[in-house]
């Protein structure tokens, strides 16, 4: 890879525009762009992957998944308000996040604390109506979800914190339906490390886009401590391990035609992005193709379960 070609993604977009914005400036599109409720839907079919994973083990109820995506959604609110309100300085002297609700004056402090707390509330009464396994593990997993945005002060590594954070998700879809841990034990740690390496790998091609800025603010990330070249071998070195571990899910599942095809499509969706971030196309690379691998992968995830393969030729 050229040098010109890792350089590119650092530059910050120009005139405040940080991507995937909600036209309209009424109630209602400040908050979704105060959080780029968008972005949701990241991880929210991976939460819904481990529901159908669940399935294998008990029923499934329709409100189960409804409180699934009650409790994800509010939960990942909670999350990017709390990070918008701690790196509030911050954003405000980045080109790129200039023009974000707390700096740019459209949101105060006071009422985005409210609406990070109204979110968190959400999140614990949503668990609270999954299950008790849920309702007692949701308190940590808030916890850390928060504490991702301090990492950048202290850790490089602040990439995996969030993919931890985004690991819980399939990790919850399927404690809410099944109420107990996974057998063999280590299934749901390996599937929260699917979409640990697959968040973090990703996030280290968008933090590109501020290495010099984060260098000045004296923040920590790998490619402003390491380069570009570096964080483009680990970034790739981290989805590889997604796809290792998504492997590894469907072999103790006994993932059929279906599910091995939905895996197939997001390793050449992953190789398309690592290829998008290497020629400056950050954004795209970031939101377009992401929203595309988790939901197909969902939904070959799902089809794997309602519709078990049928070979053409039987013996």
């Amino acid at each position: 890879m050229s040098a010109t070609a890792s350089a590119t993604p650092s530059s910050p977009q120009p005139g405040g525009v940080d991507g995937q914005m909600v036209a309209g400036s009424g109630l209602l599109a400040r908050y979704v762009n105060f959080v780029k409720l968008p972005h949701t839907v990241f991880a929210l079919p991976f939460a819904l992957v481990g529901v159908v994973l669940g399935s294998y083990r008990a029923d499934v109820r329709v409100g189960t998944v409804g409180w699934v995506i009650v409790a994800f959604t509010a939960a990942r609110f909670a999350a990017m308000g709390f990070n918008r309100i701690a790196d509030r300085a911050y954003d405000a002297r980045n080109p790129r996040t200039s023009m974000r609700e707390i700096p740019a004056g459209t949101m105060s402090v006071r009422e985005a604390s409210l609406a990070v707390a109204m979110a968190g509330l959400t999140f614990l009464g949503a668990a609270w109506m999954i299950n008790p396994l849920c309702f007692a593990l949701a308190p940590l997993a808030l916890i850390w979800v928060l504490f991702y945005s301090y990492t950048k002060r202290f850790t490089r590594w602040s990439h995996i914190v969030l993919g931890l954070g985004l690991g819980i998700a399939p990790v919850g879809g399927y404690l809410a339906v099944t109420g107990v841990w996974s057998e063999p034990w280590w299934l749901l740690v390996v599937l929260a490390t699917a979409v640990m390496t697959w968040t973090a790998g990703f996030d280290i091609i968008y933090a590109m886009q501020d290495v010099e800025i984060d260098r000045a603010e004296g923040l920590h990330s790998v490619p402003s401590r390491m380069g570009p070249t570096r964080a483009f071998f680990i970034s790739r070195s981290l989805h590889v391990v997604t796809i290792g571990s998504l492997a590894a899910v469907g072999g103790v599942m006994s993932g059929g035609l279906y599910y091995f095809m939905g895996l197939a499509i997001a390793g050449g969706l992953l190789v398309y992005e690592q290829y998008l971030a290497s020629i400056g196309r950050v954004q795209k690379a970031f939101f377009t193709v992401n929203m595309a691998l988790s939901t197909i992968f969902f939904v070959f995830v799902l089809l794997d379960r309602v519709l078990p393969y049928q070979p053409l030729v039987t013996p």
